[in-house]
């Protein structure tokens, strides 16, 4: 009996199922570690000329992407031209204010350029250039909701961005005027806020405000600008002065030979508002099909980008959720122990906290950049791992512990028993939750957007930046990223008919 239970054909094709997968596994694997090796090899000869700076894109008028998704505005305009007169090139980083902030203090990247106001508080913290534009800040409100006024805010919700000056303002004087803050990482989620009435108003730089006022942002200042600051390139503190001391020379030779000027006039000029206006008011533009066919390209490139992230990191994911689950049932408790803490700890992390913690933790304790990919990559093969780690252990396991006692009983190692027997009876069992988490992987590459990699969500929140069509650029993301989950779906059912046959 036992020696059919060994030798049947059914084992024998599942085994051959295992070794067919385990193979396509490692060319997977191969092909991976090659391209990375191979990609973009010029940046690495361009790397001593090249600077690479962190930015906000949904602050308009001094970052956003335009008509053809690229990046524009005062600040880009600004630090381009800067480059071009002191002969260096840049990089542009578009991770959002809070998590450039935090890219800077990491040393991920060498600037920040995103209408940041220089504060005594910040200085401690990083090393400003000389000024290059002033703003103070406003409240916004929608129309007709009745708060005119500081003291009309009591007792209600108002929206901030996280690590802005607008968001320092309102929390000084929410105590005084008793009303809450509601905290969002971008522009675009602040202001929707206030216009959907779930927050009465919120607190931004005047200069950003009074531009989305005239160019149609459906909101109304009702207050005048207060605690006026000046806005500054910065650079770590004690680094990159080299960098830093280009910046101002550049600025100041811009401001001689009136460059500067037509920058600023460029974005907030009669012409540049009406036309901004004018864009902003058409209706066949900004139809579901008109920003379908307007951002098909760039939308293209965040459905690539998404599925390159997510088969990268269920490969990397799978084999080190095999290894932790293999772990779990040796017969070593000191190995089962690993197995256990890993599983513990990584499924136990959010998603998000992982990613800034290796994109931004990890360089500033070991001085060592890492590239967004790989840390989005690292980030799903570990928290992505211990979840098929776990269920992997679940189904070797689930596997009648007869089966593994009839092997050893003819006198098969552990290994070759667990190889043999226990692991093809234990792969049917997992497939299906291995295509459950390769769907789950997908959904969560959303979540690296945080970290500045242009998956599909992070090409929305440009976007939306520049059209402020948030409703319907997000109800084409979700119907792509269905899309996508619906194909995964059925080739997961076709895995498991052809499985169960």
């Amino acid at each position: 009996m036992c020696y059919n239970i060994l030798y049947t054909n059914k084992r024998q094709g599942e085994h051959e199922i295992m070794k067919k997968f385990f193979i396509w596994l490692s060319f997977l694997l191969g092909i991976t570690f090659i391209t990375t090796l191979v990609a973009k090899p010029e940046q690495v000869l361009a790397a001593e000329k090249t600077y690479t700076i962190a930015t906000d894109v949904t602050f308009p008028p001094f970052v956003y992407a335009n008509a053809d998704n690229k990046y524009v505005g005062i600040d880009m305009d600004l630090i381009k031209a800067v480059a071009k007169e002191e002969g260096f090139k840049v990089e542009i980083k578009p991770i959002g204010f809070n998590a450039a902030i935090q890219a800077v203090q990491a040393g991920q990247v060498d600037g920040m350029i995103a209408g940041m106001t220089i504060t005594n508080e910040r200085k401690k913290t990083f090393d400003f250039s000389t000024p290059y534009y002033s703003s103070g800040i406003v409240m916004a409100v929608k129309p007709g909701s009745g708060v005119t006024k500081l003291t009309d805010l009591k007792g209600k919700k108002v929206a901030i961005k996280t690590g802005t000056s607008g968001a320092d303002y309102a929390n000084s004087i929410k105590k005084k005027y008793g009303f809450k803050t509601v905290t969002f990482d971008d522009s675009d989620n602040m202001y929707d806020d206030v216009k959907t009435g779930n927050a009465a108003a919120c607190f931004e730089d005047s200069a950003v405000l009074e531009y989305g006022v005239k160019t149609g942002l459906g909101l109304k200042i009702v207050t005048k600008p207060t605690n006026t600051g000046d806005y500054g390139f910065a650079v770590k503190k004690g680094a990159n002065q080299e960098l830093l001391a280009k910046f101002n020379h550049g600025l100041a030779a811009l401001k001689k030979n009136g460059t500067y000027d037509k920058i600023i006039a460029k974005y907030t000029g009669k012409k540049a508002l009406a036309d901004k206006k004018n864009a902003a008011s058409g209706h066949s533009e900004y139809t579901i099909m008109g920003l379908l066919k307007q951002n098909k390209t760039t939308l293209w490139h965040g459905v690539l980008e998404t599925l390159w992230l997510t088969i990268v990191g269920i490969v990397f994911a799978t084999i080190f959720g095999v290894i932790i689950g293999l772990l779990g049932v040796v017969p070593n408790k000191l190995a089962q122990g690993i197995s256990t803490t890993v599983i513990y700890i990584f499924r136990g992390l959010p998603l998000i906290v992982l990613a800034l913690f290796i994109y931004n933790g990890v360089p500033s304790l070991t001085g060592t950049k890492v590239p967004a990919f790989i840390a989005g990559v690292i980030t799903l093969t570990l928290n992505e791992g211990a979840y098929i780690g776990a269920f992997v252990k679940g189904g070797i396991e689930s596997v009648d512990h007869g089966q593994m006692e009839a092997a050893r009983s003819l006198g098969l190692p552990f290994g070759k028993a667990m190889k043999k027997v226990v692991l093809p009876q234990g792969i049917k069992l997992m497939v299906p939750s291995f295509i459950n988490q390769f769907i789950i992987t997908l959904k969560d590459t959303s979540i690296l957007s945080v970290i500045g990699i242009l998956e599909l969500t992070q090409t929305g929140k440009i976007i939306i930046a520049r059209n402020l069509q948030g409703f319907r650029m997000w109800a084409i993301i979700a119907v792509i990223y269905l899309l996508m989950i619906t194909i995964l779906t059925l080739i997961s059912k076709w895995i498991e008919r052809r499985m169960k046959n």
